[in-house]
């Protein structure tokens, strides 16, 4: 089962809040508190408010055990930028964009299915001009 908690109009940029939630996803959910709190940065705290709240839907909504969930996702998209504008030399103006994002952390207490990866056989002999074959042992190429 899927459960979600989105924080909107953060007062961060989404490329700086994208940093910290590239590293929580696909973590159990007591890792990735752990590493929402050692991380030295806004957008981790933000990040571990809206993790502790989706904790909290799935066991009060859901009753779900915290133990076995899983960060599915964790999305962080841009919202909107507010404009400010600061004076500058000769009456002149520079616009300042105040920039807002939008958090959205989805964890689900399935296991993820592993991957398989399928490892390419190589050939025992390389038919070539040198005929050189593959040591399967060593995985070195020599020469006969």
């Amino acid at each position: 089962m899927q459960v979600k908690s989105i924080l909107k109009f953060a007062r961060i940029s989404a490329f700086k809040a994208r940093e910290v939630a590239r590293e929580i996803q696909g973590k159990p959910v007591a890792d990735a508190l752990d590493l929402c709190r050692f991380t030295p940065k806004k957008a981790a705290r933000l990040l571990e408010k809206t993790l502790k709240s989706a904790i909290a839907n799935a066991e009060n909504n859901n009753n779900l055990r915290a133990a076995n969930l899983i960060v599915q996702e964790a999305v962080v998209g841009e919202g909107p930028t507010i404009k400010r504008y600061s004076s500058r030399a000769r009456g002149s103006g520079t616009m300042i964009r105040k920039r807002t994002s939008h958090i959205r952390i989805v964890l689900t207490d399935e296991v993820p299915a592993k991957e398989e990866h399928q490892q390419s056989k190589m050939p025992s002999k390389i038919a070539d001009s040198n005929n050189v074959k593959l040591d399967q042992e060593a995985g070195e190429i020599k020469g006969e």
